[in-house]
C-alpha cells in the first residue's frame, strides 16, 4: 500500500488516499468525536471496495467500481492507522469503532466477515466495536446469513453496531436514492429481529434526509419495533454527486432538533432518535465518502 494523498485535522479527521497497485486505491479515515478525547472514543473508517457498484446519487464513491478488497487490503488500512498511534497493538480505549463504511457496499465482499472474524484475537482492544453499515442488497443474503452467525459467536453483549441505510419510507423514492435490488423495508424489519437479542446495541436506521422524502410514521411503526431499532437523522452531504443530482439537504446545519416535526413524531412514538450534525470541517477536509477521493482525481485528472 502506497499513501498518496494526506487531508484532515489529527483533532477531528484525518483522510488517506492509498494505492494499491493496477490503477486500484481507495480512502480511509481515522476521526475523534470534537468533545471526546482519543482513549474515550477512536473511529476508524475503512473501505471495502473498489469504488461502488450501487452508485448512490449522493455519494462520491460510485462514480467506478474496479473490484473487491482482499482481507489482507482490508487489514492493511486498519494496520496503518493502529501502528500510526499504538505501535504495540494494545488499543486503551473505550469505545474503538471500527466502521466498514467508507468506499463500498461492504456486504458485497465476504471478506469483510473474515476480518470480523480475526479482529479481536488480532489487536488488545477491550473497547473494539466494529460496524457494518449497508444498504442491504438482495445480492448479499449469503453475508447476512454468516454476519448473524458471527455477531452471535464474536460479537454477542452490545459489541457490535449494524445500520441500514433507509433515507425515506417511500420506497420509490428509496429507489431512486439506493438504485440497486434491496430488500423491501418488511424484510429488512424481520432480520432485525433475528439479529437483535438482550444485551445488544440497536440497530440502527440512517436517514440522510433530503427535501421532499418522507419518512411516515405509520410505515416504521408496521416493520421497525422501537425497542430494536433506532434512528439516526442526518443531512445530505455537499457531495459532488449531491450536487451534480439536484439533491438538496431538509436537514439544515443551523436549526435544532425540535424544528423537525418528523423527529417528534418518531421520538413520541417511542424511538430513540440521534440528530447527527458533524463539523462543516468535515465538508472542507472532504471526509464524507468518496470525497477527497473524487478531489484529487479532478484536480490530478487521476483515472
Amino acid at each position: 500500500m502506497n499513501i498518496f494523498a494526506v487531508t484532515g485535522k489529527e483533532e477531528l479527521a484525518v483522510v488517506y488516499l492509498a494505492d494499491f497497485g493496477r490503477n486500484r486505491s481507495v480512502e480511509f479515515v481515522e476521526s475523534l468525536q470534537p468533545d471526546l478525547p482519543r482513549d474515550k472514543k477512536w473511529v476508524l473508517i475503512v473501505s471495502t471496495l473498489y469504488g461502488c457498484p450501487v452508485g448512490c446519487p449522493i455519494c462520491d464513491a460510485g462514480t467506478r467500481y474496479t473490484g473487491k478488497l482482499s482481507k489482507e487490503e482490508l487489514f492493511t488500512q486498519i494496520d496503518f492507522l493502529v501502528k500510526k498511534r499504538f505501535p504495540s497493538g494494545r488499543i486503551p480505549v473505550e469505545k474503538f469503532k471500527i466502521q466498514f463504511a467508507r468506499m463500498g457496499e461492504p456486504s458485497l465482499n465476504l471478506n469483510v466477515l473474515d476480518v470480523l472474524k480475526e479482529l479481536p484475537e488480532r489487536y488488545d482492544a477491550p473497547g473494539l466495536l466494529p460496524s457494518i453499515s449497508t444498504v442491504a442488497p438482495k445480492a448479499a443474503d449469503t453475508f447476512f446469513k454468516k454476519l448473524l452467525e458471527l455477531k452471535e459467536e464474536y460479537y454477542s453483549s452490545g459489541k457490535f453496531q449494524l445500520q441500514f441505510s433507509i433515507h425515506t419510507t417511500d420506497e420509490k423514492l428509496r429507489d431512486r436514492f439506493i438504485p440497486i435490488r434491496k430488500w423491501d423495508l418488511k424484510r429488512i424489519g424481520e432480520y432485525g429481529k433475528q439479529f437483535f437479542r438482550r444485551g445488544d446495541r440497536k440497530i440502527t436506521l440512517n436517514f440522510a434526509l433530503a427535501e421532499n422524502m418522507p419518512v411516515v410514521l405509520e410505515t416504521m411503526l408496521e416493520y421497525f419495533d422501537p425497542k430494536i431499532f433506532l434512528i439516526k437523522v442526518t443531512p445530505v452531504n455537499p457531495t459532488g454527486a449531491a450536487e451534480k443530482n439536484g439533491i438538496v439537504s431538509y436537514i439544515k446545519t443551523d436549526k435544532s432538533e425540535a424544528e423537525y416535526k418528523i423527529i417528534d413524531e418518531l421520538d413520541s412514538a417511542g424511538y430513540e432518535v440521534l440528530l447527527s450534525i458533524g463539523a462543516l470541517e468535515e465538508n472542507e477536509i472532504g471526509s464524507n465518502c468518496g470525497q477527497y477521493v473524487m478531489r484529487h482525481r479532478s484536480r490530478y485528472r487521476c483515472n
